[in-house]
């Protein structure tokens, strides 16, 4: 994750908490009596009616460029961010600007059935703007591992490859649970998520990374703060102590804060460094993060496979 990512990581937990229902979970609830269209639930709480058959859709975050690719809809992908590098097929999608300044003539030329956001930052001016347009717009907020791959089944559904979706999850399900099996009945460890350096930015109570690490074998002594991403202080990053830290490695966040530097994790080496794109974007890459944590964690644990 590069800085605009991570200001846009932080900018997306400041907008959700601020619209009221940002906590519900998005589902399917296909109640539209039109045979053409079905009614999906999204993040928001709010009622999104979308084509049975959706052909063309936009995405404004690369996690969900990523979900859409890997459950088998990257076809009816027609414009995405200048943020969406991956997969490889992504960089050749028409950009419509990046994630929290998208390009509204753009999109509207365009034509897609449904834009996906994973920020609420403008949804009022989305839904005045695209809505005159029949355009919908359909609201994804994960705040665990668990939300991420239910929003890939949803999505699979919305884009009618939910079979696609459903195998792509299973994958995802049986890598977790060997990672589970792997490191149970090991010390848990303490770790401290390191998202930026200065300022000192963390995963607090709402982010779905504590769970991340938890299926990792740790525990993120940060996941009782309020707030998704909270900026600590060096007084109560002083006090913290952990036994790893968990770096969310991106452009000027490569090492342990310097509040640190007397921590158990500094002093043995427990310092561990994560490509940001796979960690910071709550997306099926983040299994790649997982087996990658619990690795550093608890190395003994995977010796045999190495």
């Amino acid at each position: 994750m590069r800085s605009f990512e991570f200001k846009w990581l932080v900018a997306l937990a400041l907008v959700l908490v601020a619209i009221a229902g940002s906590s519900c979970r998005q589902s399917n609830t296909d109640n539209s009596s039109s045979p053409n269209t079905r009614i999906f639930k999204d993040a928001l709480g709010r009622d999104v009616t979308l084509p049975r058959d959706v052909k063309r859709v936009v995405s404004l975050a690369p996690n969900l460029t990523e979900i859409i690719y890997a459950v088998g809809g990257g076809d009816k992908l027609v414009g995405d961010t200048t943020y969406c590098d991956f997969p490889e097929a992504a960089k050749s999608v028409q950009k419509i600007g990046d994630t929290m300044n998208p390009n509204m003539e753009s999109i509207i030329a365009l034509h897609p059935d449904v834009v996906f956001v994973s920020t609420a930052s403008q949804i009022e001016a989305f839904m005045r703007t695209l809505a005159e347009r029949n355009i919908a717009v359909y609201v994804v907020d994960s705040k665990s591992v668990k939300d991420v791959l239910v929003s890939m089944i949803t999505m699979g559904d919305i884009l009618g490859t939910k079979s696609e979706a459903q195998s792509a999850v299973a994958g995802l399900e049986r890598r977790i649970d060997l990672v589970r099996s792997s490191v149970n009945g090991r010390p848990i460890r303490r770790v401290f998520i390191q998202i930026s350096k200065e300022p000192l930015f963390t995963a607090g109570h709402d982010a779905y990374m504590n769970e991340a690490v938890r299926i990792a074998g740790g525990d993120s002594v940060t996941s009782g703060i309020p707030g998704a991403y909270p900026n600590l202080s060096r007084e109560t990053a002083l006090k913290l102590d952990p036994d790893a830290i968990v770096i969310s490695d991106n452009e000027g966040n490569h090492e342990p804060n310097s509040a640190f530097a007397n921590s158990a994790a500094v002093k043995n080496g427990e310092v561990f460094r994560i490509n940001a794109d796979l960690f910071s974007r709550p997306g099926p890459r983040v299994v790649d993060a997982i087996e990658l944590i619990a690795r550093d964690l608890h190395p003994e644990a995977f010796e045999a496979s190495r």
